[in-house]
């Protein structure tokens, strides 16, 4: 008897779904794009790893129930929220004053897989995502089944499309010669995500 359930129609819809999250920008591809240019592609796996295992894991708490008591007391949700804006206010702080990996004085080091797991709890895209996949996409028949395959589904698609946000950081990082360049570039990632912070507060004008 096959674990699987008897219709599958939902995964191409989800794997299409779960590309574009992944691919587009956001808090997670804006810092992977700079810890890819300040640290190289290597050095960034943990960081890579982090985001799309802590996305899964996310994926199936919401879907076990877990989103259930944010409909309940939806002032945690909001909580969570502005305690992530104020993190990556602070986040975006730390890129732009990166400059260079070889500068190993300035103490800087790429996200370690818990702390990039950990950012997902806090990462307004993150929720999006993975609300939309339980809410959307999975389907209520067999639902912890077909929540399983959905993890699935997230993790195969989701770590090579941030993937190219990370090589695409790293080749800008190789083509940047100088350490003032490198620190531009960084200037400018921390801009952008600063503005994925503006639908956050848009929401509440």
């Amino acid at each position: 008897m096959s674990l699987l359930p008897d219709s599958t129609a939902f995964v191409l819809p989800l794997a299409m779904f779960a590309f574009v999250s992944s691919v587009t920008p956001g808090p997670n591809n804006v810092m992977l794009t700079a810890s890819g240019a300040t640290f190289g592609y290597r050095r960034s796996v943990p960081h890579m790893l982090g985001i799309c295992l802590g996305g899964v894991l996310m994926l199936l708490l919401i879907g076990a129930g877990l989103g259930k008591i944010f409909e309940a007391e939806p002032r945690i949700y909001t909580a969570l929220k502005y305690v992530g804006a104020a993190y990556l206010i602070w986040l975006a702080w730390k890129i732009a004053r990166a400059s260079s990996v070889d500068q190993g004085k300035s103490g800087s080091r790429p996200f370690s897989f818990l702390q990039a797991a950990a950012f997902q709890w806090v990462n307004p895209k993150a929720w999006i995502m993975t609300v939309g996949i339980v809410a959307a996409y999975t389907p209520r028949d067999d639902f912890f089944v077909n929540l399983l395959l959905s993890a699935l589904v997230l993790g195969l698609v989701n770590y090579p499309s941030i993937s190219i946000w990370t090589l695409f950081g790293s080749a800008v990082g190789r083509a940047l010669r100088t350490p003032q360049a490198l620190r531009a570039f960084n200037w400018l990632m921390a801009g952008l995500l600063l503005l994925s912070l503006v639908p956050i507060f848009v929401e509440h004008v």
